[in-house]
């Protein structure tokens, strides 16, 4: 079973979870081989309708006490670019897409990632520019 873990933190990010939850998205997630996918959604309004089939599961939650274990489990990782985010996957070993929230104002976000992706630790992107890979 192959799952991607999508995590928003503590914040909302409810562009990455309308973005990633499209049913486009998920065909495309499910074309790449995954049948799993997991939503931490945090504090956002955007709410998908968790669901299963024979061939895929999406499972939705807002908070749990520690993400280690949905990390762990996971063969991909997106997540936004808060720092604790990024190194608790990073450290973990997993591939790791950051998505930069364009509508933070004070963007420190974006060098971190930049930086890290620089490194060759990471991918990063944004919402707008996801849709075009």
């Amino acid at each position: 079973m192959k799952c991607v873990f999508v995590t928003v933190g503590t914040t909302s990010f409810d562009d990455l979870i309308a973005c990633v939850s499209a049913p486009d998205s998920l065909q495309k997630i499910e074309s790449l081989g995954y049948n799993r996918l997991i939503l931490q959604i945090g504090r956002g309004t955007v709410v998908p309708e968790p669901f299963s089939t024979e061939s895929f599961t999406l499972d939705v939650y807002r908070y749990k006490d520690s993400l280690k274990e949905d990390i762990q489990k996971a063969d991909l990782v997106i997540s936004h670019a808060g720092a604790g985010s990024c190194l608790e996957a990073l450290e973990k070993g997993k591939p790791l897409v950051v998505v930069i929230n364009e509508k933070l104002m004070n963007n420190h976000q974006l060098e971190l990632a930049k930086q890290l992706q620089k490194e060759g630790h990471l991918f990063y992107c944004t919402c707008s520019s996801s849709l075009r890979h």
